[in-house]
């Protein structure tokens, strides 16, 4: 087959409806106007699962090591979410939050957070106990800083408007099951429902399948995802919290700890904890996918994991199956919270890149093969930092376009 002959659908196309996939489309259009653009989405609408089931927090960028992918990105994708959000008319704030230290030996990484954020330019005000009270009143702690910088949104109504926006085609109900990448030629992907889209660059933005869409191109990403739900509450009595509230995260882990975030919709979320989850999109125990579980536990990541960090896992366990648990944890933050304030919400997911040696990859991570740009780690805070990642990704699609 000679190249004048295939009819492409697109130049670019897009495999993942979610808030990256959605803002690299957005940054490609903007770059290269005239680009045909194509996001393949396997569900009925955009943002549906990481995107749209995250505390919707804003992230300031201070938990992240300097010069990283994320703390760039994030502070810099703050910035510029507000003002999309202010610009496209997005219910959104910038609240602010606390980090507060409970128990002394927290004091320490509390003081490593004020230098790590100093380091990322971002302004950060350190708090006695006494001090915290005049922003969070029913918190206690021994001390906290507080993040003028964080905020919160509607990450699912951004997502919507920057699909809108980008003028790409958007195909939803159109999963990715079969990839033939050529390269003389580009890739063709073909869908569930039997539709075959041609491109000449494929980028993919599958975020929890992200390292099956790499292989089913051909590559191979060095890495699986292995789900990590995390569970949360509404606060009944939401007046107990002002703002967002959070505790001081274990540097070991890329999650962050039970934290208490007043929605733009004025309720209060609490949570979320991290269980490893049984099907990459098994929002509650009950869903199990034998075939994702098997391939989880295939990975010998999965296991050095368990084997490194299982006392961790079983804190973060017992909290799932407790709530009683579940509530001793607040009160460590919020002292007048009681089993009957916790109401359960709906869950999410976080598709977290591990290497085969068990190493929870707490970057970024954006590969490149032939004619095709893998985005394989890009968990919280990349709804945050969505418009950087965006253009990155795009920058790269377009150089892989240039040279097709």
């Amino acid at each position: 087959m000679r190249v004048r002959s295939v009819a492409y659908d697109c130049d670019v196309l897009v495999v993942g409806g979610g808030i990256v996939g959605l803002s690299t489309a957005y940054a490609i259009t903007r770059a290269a106007p005239g680009t045909r653009v194509t996001v393949l989405e396997k569900e009925a609408g955009p943002a549906r699962h990481q995107t749209g089931r995250n505390s919707g927090v804003i992230h300031s960028g201070i938990y992240y090591r300097p010069g990283s992918l994320k703390a760039r990105y994030a502070v810099r994708g703050a910035a510029e979410m507000v003002k999309f959000c202010a610009e496209y008319d997005i219910d959104h704030a910038v609240t602010g939050k606390l980090i507060v230290a409970t128990e002394r030996e927290e004091l320490p990484r509390l003081h490593a957070l004020v230098q790590r954020g100093r380091e990322n330019g971002i302004p950060v005000r350190e708090l006695g106990a006494a001090q915290i009270a005049e922003y969070e009143p029913e918190v206690r702690g021994l001390a906290a800083i507080h993040v003028g910088t964080t905020g919160i949104c509607d990450f699912a109504g951004v997502a919507r408007r920057l699909g809108e926006a980008s003028g790409a085609e958007i195909r939803y109900g159109a999963e990715a099951v079969a990839v033939d990448r050529r390269a003389s030629l580009g890739v063709a992907v073909r869908t569930r429902a039997g539709d075959v889209v041609r491109g000449r660059v494929l980028v993919n933005c599958a975020g929890l399948y992200c390292d099956e869409v790499a292989r089913l191109t051909g590559d191979s990403p060095g890495m699986r995802i292995v789900p990590f739900r995390g569970e949360y509450y509404s606060l009944a009595r939401a007046s107990l919290v002002r703002g967002l509230v959070y505790p001081v995260p274990d540097p070991a882990f890329p999650f962050l700890g039970v934290h208490l975030t007043r929605g733009v919709d004025g309720g209060v979320h609490v949570g979320p904890n991290a269980v490893p989850a049984l099907a990459r999109e098994g929002y509650g125990w009950g869903v199990v996918r034998p075939r994702e579980l098997a391939g989880t536990l295939a990975w010998p990541g999965a296991w050095a994991i368990a084997r490194r960090h299982w006392r961790y896992g079983a804190g973060e366990l017992r909290r799932s199956l407790s709530k009683g648990a579940f509530t001793g944890a607040v009160r460590q933050l919020l002292p007048a919270v009681t089993e009957a304030d916790l109401v359960p919400a709906g869950a999410g997911v976080r598709a977290q890149a591990v290497l085969r040696d068990g190493t929870l990859v707490d970057d970024f991570l954006i590969r490149e093969g032939v004619r095709a740009v893998h985005v394989l780690n890009a968990p919280s805070p990349a709804a945050t930092a969505s418009l950087p990642i965006g253009r990155e990704v795009a920058r790269r699609a377009l150089s892989a376009l240039a040279e097709a």
